[in-house]
């Protein structure tokens, strides 16, 4: 108690001209009309309600009738100048304020911890990266952005300043209170990212708030629970902790808020909190660093100064040190009666008094409450939650993620025909945002890490591990570390394994591996967040730029300021519509137009995805595998069969590589060339341009099976058998086995027929019945495999192949027709085309199953003109070559493989795009289109044929069409 006695004697001295100083940052523009405004209200206000003003109290928007009567009380008879709200909602919480405000003589002074955002002490609210994540990004106005739209927040809600950015330079990693609050250890960077921040708030015309003075960053006792002690000399204390105060009050805070800290070098009183310290806060903060803001307390009820004394005598020792603003006091009737007695005593001047209450309503006024406005509650949480913010969250964590080593380039990925991956993951939260995305780009497979010897056992097969450390997002003071066995098993993986650690908490974790030098690749992702783990994912593969920096060090010689920029390999990203030109509201209408064509019965099912310059914008599935309601909801992994997407998917890409490679083949080749068997037939003379711009004579199709079935319509005995044999070796389907020799019979039958009497455009799947010989034999392998090794596995394209039900399960593989005429069963995970059936499935026209996903990758890779994850495909002249109508004057609109863009008034397309623009479109329903003009790619992945494909309605009614015209509307620039 002789503490308090003590610095209630102390003589305070304040001069009041201070007001008018242009440097004081409470100070606005119409100074005079702000003096006279804070001078009338301050003239009439009773002793009572000049000593309330320095009161800000906390309130909850849970709390019960008890607690808000508490406050009212405190409002209405003890005259408190501002709250300070923490748990609730924000919708409560503006009316609740409306409520409190309207009671209040003077507008109440509204503040908030809002470090992140409104999030930190609100749900319904955005939560924007922690300050140890903004500190890793090199980019100064992202921070500022971030303080921006916090303060839009903030002043959207009535909170007039925010109590952040917490200014701490936290060099102690063992800080159990900071920690991720900061912005990292290096005073220049810290000092930097908190004047962007402050800017940004300022923008938005909400105040700034220094904390916690004089420095709380290099500390391992959190002062909520005891008062932590600084022991380092003022020199040192000068010279990094008060630095970043220097520049921000350069730059205009207009308020600090003061720790509960023993700091022995900057006052002399033993174990005494620096929240009561005159010598911290007015020789300090005021005189010598020359602060004319408000200052306030951090919070009166915590242990690190409430164990120092009594309620009251507490807030006494705090006002007369130096404090404006003493923040959740114990118990403020208490405080209130000994601050009165000072006065009274005359302990407390008049000017003392005045000096603290008049910048309390300077800031009032500076914050517009000279006239006061209630909150709107219209579209409140909307507001908070606006897609601006979705889009700067994005670019956060873009620029925030952070490679600290990259031994031989290992990242981005490469080459995934190469690469064999697993992921183990570690920690206790979840991590499937993660391992989802790293599943768009490569196979990769989860391995549980059960124990040392089932992961090295499931190891085997794998040669390139990811491990990702996925912890508790929830607030910054979570757990982040490994484990015990985390960093054995690491260790033992990294010695056998080519290994990429991933860690979602703060980089401090790393201090926990003893050796680093065993793992190729690290890369620190801060937080545990679904967008944060979405981006890393696209950085490991190369989709976008990694480009962070690590904010502290954390061993192993990995310093502040190290991080290595990987750059992207044009691969496919995952983004949100605005960030390329897409207006997402219109964007988001296709969701009704996918719709009608479940509820019409067009389709059980379909897979929409869209992308614009490199980034997939829109992914979305509708309906069920079949019209069953117990059947699968389609998920983006399920496969269609895509029909005669086929043609340019699998073939075309094959063909063009000859063409590229071989210098005696050519667009301008004859069947006869190709083939030898071709000479002397009716067909010797067809080019290759010709077939594939179908405009070649030759017939649209031939109903092979027909041929096959017996009186019965149902499969001959002479051509099928129900069980394989040397005989009758190719698989139809289940339990249906054609003769061997068949195919080749049917490349006899195609060069047999007739061609058409008139040269015209006419549609046919023949040339890809005879190519498929041709590619196979140039080849010496089947279709198949070759698409898989020359396209497929290094495209990534993980989920694309010939006859899935080898490869994936039936659940995954959405079913196509209830056959009546051939096969007489449900078609599922088997080709639906009949030709291709009868050709193991494997057909140059049709049989490749696939999703969206899989096919944008392709489209992409034609789109950047054969380039795609750091590999050449094609040359880009290959693809123009191929993207050409060679006989558009004869109103054949085809390119050689592509479809074009109509020449009239009907055709593939909504009439929208660019002649440049290419695609295809399959019998099942499928779709896909792509627009160089527009950087534009669009898949549509239907089952219309099930449970029957003889009417299309999905055509009819246009829907794939639709959809494309309104991805058209939706483009802004």
């Amino acid at each position: 108690m002789h503490r308090i006695i003590y610095i209630s004697l102390i003589f305070f001295s304040c001069q009041l001209s201070f007001s008018q100083n242009p440097t004081n940052p409470l100070v606005t523009k119409d100074a005079i009309a702000q003096k006279k405004w804070v001078d009338s209200v301050y003239n009439g206000l009773t002793l009572p309600e000049k000593i309330g003003q320095l009161f800000m109290v906390r309130a909850m928007t849970t709390a019960n009738t008890r607690d808000v009567n508490s406050v009212r009380t405190l409002i209405k008879y003890n005259h408190i100048g501002g709250i300070i709200y923490s748990k609730g909602g924000p919708v409560k919480l503006a009316k609740l304020n409306n409520t409190y405000q309207g009671l209040s003589k003077v507008p109440l002074l509204i503040g908030m911890d809002a470090e992140w955002g409104l999030s930190m002490r609100l749900d319904s609210t955005y939560a924007f990266p922690w300050n140890m994540t903004l500190g890793a990004i090199k980019n100064k106005q992202l921070i500022e952005q971030t303080g921006k739209h916090i303060g839009e927040h903030c002043k959207r809600l009535g909170i007039h300043f925010n109590f952040g950015p917490d200014i701490d330079i936290n060099t102690n990693p063992k800080n159990p209170i900071i920690g991720n609050r900061s912005f990292g250890e290096e005073r220049e960077e810290v000092t930097q990212d908190a004047v962007a921040f402050m800017k940004g708030l300022h923008s938005a015309g909400v105040m700034a708030t220094g904390k916690h003075f004089p420095g709380h960053g290099d500390t391992e006792t959190d002062s909520h629970k005891v008062l932590p002690t600084i022991n380092f000399s003022k020199k040192r204390i000068d010279s990094i902790e008060l630095y970043p105060y220097r520049q921000m009050i350069k730059n205009g805070m207009e308020s600090v808020m003061v720790a509960h800290l023993n700091v022995p070098s900057l006052d002399s009183i033993p174990d005494f909190p620096s929240s009561l310290s005159k010598a911290i806060i007015t020789d300090l903060l005021k005189e010598k660093m020359g602060f004319q803001g408000l200052i306030l307390t951090d919070a009166l009820e915590m242990k690190g100064v409430a164990n120092f004394s009594s309620p009251g005598d507490i807030d006494l020792a705090a006002f007369m040190a130096g404090n404006d603003i003493l923040l959740i006091s114990e118990d403020v009737p208490k405080a209130i009666e000994k601050i009165t007695e000072a006065y009274n005593n005359n302990i407390i001047t008049e000017d003392r008094l005045a000096y603290s209450v008049k910048k309390i309503l300077m800031s009032k006024y500076k914050m517009g409450l000279n006239h006061y406005k209630p909150i709107d509650t219209k579209n409140l949480v909307k507001d908070l939650n606006r897609l601006d913010d979705d889009i700067l969250n994005e670019k956060l964590f873009e620029n925030a993620i952070t490679v600290v080593k990259n031994d031989k380039d290992i990242l981005p990925i490469r080459d995934l025909d190469k690469k064999s991956i697993a992921y183990i993951k570690m920690g206790d939260d979840d991590g499937s945002p993660f391992f989802n995305e790293l599943k768009k780009y490569a196979k990769v497979h989860e391995v549980l890490s059960d124990s040392y010897q089932y992961v090295k056992d499931k190891l085997v097969n794998y040669n390139t591990v990811i491990v990702g450390l996925h912890r508790s997002n929830a607030s910054p003071w979570k757990d982040y570390e490994f484990t015990t066995d985390e960093v054995q098993l690491l260790d033992s993986i990294s010695k056998t394994h080519h290994v990429i650690l991933d860690v979602f908490v703060k980089p401090y974790a790393l201090l926990d591996l003893p050796t680093i030098d065993n793992i190729e690749s690290i890369v620190v992702s801060y937080q545990n967040s679904v967008v944060a783990q979405e981006k890393s994912a696209q950085i490991i593969f190369g989709a976008i730029d990694a480009k962070g920096k690590l904010p502290v060090s954390v061993g192993n010689g990995l310093k502040a300021g190290d991080g290595i920029d990987v750059t992207s390999i044009s691969r496919l990203g995952y983004t949100i519509p605005e960030r390329v030109g897409i207006d997402s509201e219109k964007l988001h209408k296709i969701d009704a137009i996918a719709q009608r064509a479940i509820d019409g019965h067009m389709t059980p099912g379909v897979q929409v995805l869209v992308a614009r310059k490199g980034k997939v914008i829109y992914n979305k599935n509708f309906g069920r595998h079949t019209y069953d309601e117990n059947s699968e909801p389609v998920k983006s992994s399920d496969l269609y069969d895509i029909a005669s997407l086929t043609k340019i998917v699998a073939s075309l890409p094959l063909l063009m590589e000859i063409v590229e490679k071989d210098d005696e083949i050519s667009i301008n080749s004859t069947l006869s060339e190709l083939i030898p068997e071709y000479k002397g037939s009716n067909k010797e003379n067809i080019t290759l341009k010709q077939m594939l711009s179908h405009y070649a004579r030759l017939k649209p199709w031939i109903p092979f099976y027909v041929a096959t079935l017996d009186s019965t319509k149902m499969p001959s005995p002479e051509y099928y058998s129900n069980a394989p044999s040397e005989l009758f070796s190719i698989k139809v389907f289940n339990n249906l086995y054609l003769k061997r020799d068949y195919p080749e019979k049917m490349q006899q039958i195609i060069m047999d027929t007739d061609l058409l009497t008139k040269l015209k455009y006419r549609y046919s799947d023949l040339p890809y019945y005879i190519l498929k010989k041709f590619i196979e034999t140039y080849y010496d392998r089947t279709l198949d495999e070759l698409v898989q090794t020359h396209f497929y596995e290094s495209l990534g394209m993980n989920y694309t192949t010939y006859n899935p039900y080898l490869k994936f399960p039936m659940k995954v593989i959405v079913p196509t027709e209830k056959d009546t005429y051939y096969r007489h069963q449900v078609v599922q995970g088997y080709v639906h085309d009949m030709g291709a059936a009868m050709q193991n499935g494997v057909g140059g026209h049709a049989g490749i199953f696939s999703n969206a996903n899989d096919i944008a990758k392709i489209m992409q890779m034609y789109l950047q003109k054969g380039f795609y994850g750091d590999k050449r495909y094609l040359k880009p002249e290959t693809i123009d070559m191929f993207n050409k109508t060679y006989y558009s004057i004869k109103g054949n609109r085809r390119g050689i493989g592509f479809d074009k863009p109509q020449l009239g008034t009907s055709g593939p397309t909504c009439g929208c795009v660019s002649m440049k623009s290419f695609g295809h479109s399959g019998f099942t329903g499928t779709y896909t289109w792509a627009d160089p003009d527009e950087d534009l790619v669009y898949v549509f992945m239907a089952n219309r044929t099930y449970p029957s494909a003889e009417i299309n309605m999905l055509l009819r009614e246009n829907i794939r069409t639709d959809i494309q015209e309104l991805i058209y509307e939706a483009i802004i620039n």
